[in-house]
């Protein structure tokens, strides 16, 4: 292709396929296999690390069209712009085997968030879609929204880190009122300068009505307790919400009484990410109440850096030994004593909670348990995977940590 398009051939491209060809053909178990190319502009494994350009990826579109079995293209943190938007509407509406696009980290911004919005419309084969970190802003956020009214095959869209505001949304919260084939959405820091809290409450009456979205994520949306209430009210009538991340915030423990009510009352909530919040040892306990004597759908539950001491964790390690559901625990970051450590320890050791389900091992120096941290957190490289290999490899390196069941943006 290279030489059709009279081109240079880019290296690290011809080496990503190289290897992946390899891995292929190692773990080939028949032509029906489902490949994902994974060419990530992060892969230092392979040197000489040279990000894809437009023409690039003009060059592998054009390479994996006419391979039937490749059904997912990974090229995320490269230097695609809004002129490889152009490709990326051709690999839109010419190859309908794609149904995962992962465009993370590149360098679309409005324009090139228009083009794909609007293929889309057309587009009935794409089932994920990730754009985090493209600067598409407002204005982009809108042509996504208008896309979710006329799109019925989508099932995932990351809108993460793209600059949205107040106005796109809550265009996005009032489509999602309607639409039925989304399952999960990611919303993670939009730039909001109201502290009303208006798109908080959009998606809370969103979340009352919609019965088809399983994920969501708000990190980073200024929430604070108000905010946490509106979801809470929205969440007691959703028969569908799986996975709540609401990380990085400014909900403190009031907002914990409205989530143990919910807790006590929602079977339905399996992952809840409440990581860098400030719910101290009160809203702990609220919590544990719930978790101890009433729920029994919640299977992970992480609390990392909440400003939690020794008497919030050892309600929840005691909450631990009376609830049976409750398999994958987050706690670092909080305030750890010697109690808590032991408590912690007992309950790995009994086998209630296992190494790789929560973020802490214990050891002992001078007859004294303390934690060291461990990285199976509940996002555990969000941002990276592997371009190659079996995701908990040994050779990979990493992984993304997932919750049996539970889909993942």
């Amino acid at each position: 292709m290279c030489r059709l398009f009279q081109r240079e051939e880019n290296p690290f491209l011809f080496q990503t396929l190289q290897l992946q060809e390899t891995d292929y053909i190692k773990n080939y178990k028949g032509f029906q296999d489902e490949i994902t190319i994974k060419v990530a502009g992060n892969n230092h494994l392979i040197t000489p690390v040279q990000r894809l350009t437009d023409k690039d990826f003009e060059v592998l579109i054009y390479s994996i069209k006419p391979y039937t079995n490749i059904t997912g293209l990974d090229v995320r943190y490269n230097l695609i712009t809004d002129y490889g938007a152009h490709h990326v509407v051709k690999l839109l509406e010419d190859i309908q085997n794609i149904t995962y696009l992962n465009l993370m980290f590149n360098d679309i911004e409005t324009e090139g968030g228009e083009m794909i919005a609007k293929a889309l419309h057309r587009n009935t084969t794409l089932k994920y879609l990730r754009m985090t970190g493209n600067k598409i802003g407002n204005k982009g956020g809108m042509f996504f929204a208008t896309m979710l009214q006329i799109n019925s095959s989508l099932e995932k869209l990351d809108l993460g880190d793209c600059d949205l505001e107040m106005q796109s949304l809550i265009a996005l919260a009032t489509v999602l009122t309607k639409n039925t084939s989304i399952k999960g959405i990611n919303l993670n820091r939009p730039l909001l300068k109201s502290e009303e809290e208006e798109s908080t409450v959009h998606i809370g009456n969103m979340l009352q009505i919609n019965s088809s979205i399983i994920e969501i994520h708000l990190c980073k949306h200024d929430m604070k307790n108000f905010g946490m209430e509106q979801l809470c009210k929205g969440l007691l009538l959703n028969t569908s919400l799986r996975y709540l991340d609401v990380s990085c915030n400014r909900i403190t423990r009031d907002a914990m009484k409205y989530l143990g009510e919910l807790l006590k009352r929602n079977n339905v909530l399996e992952v809840i990410d409440l990581s860098s919040n400030r719910i101290e040892d009160e809203g702990s306990l609220y919590l544990a109440e719930a978790l101890a004597f009433y729920n029994t759908s919640l299977k992970a539950l992480s609390v990392v850096s909440n400003n939690i001491s020794g008497e919030g964790l050892k309600a929840f390690s005691d909450a631990l030994k009376t609830n049976t559901t409750l398999s994958n625990f987050y706690i670092w970051g909080n305030k750890f004593d010697s109690e808590t450590c032991v408590a912690f320890s007992h309950l790995i050791k009994s086998g209630r909670l296992k190494l790789e389900n929560i973020d802490v091992e214990p050891y002992v120096v001078d007859n004294l348990m303390y934690f060291a941290e461990v990285s199976h957190g509940i996002k555990k490289h969000y941002y990276w995977t592997p371009s190659y290999g079996e995701i908990e490899g040994a050779s990979t390196n990493a992984g993304f940590a997932i919750v049996p069941t539970t889909p993942h943006l």
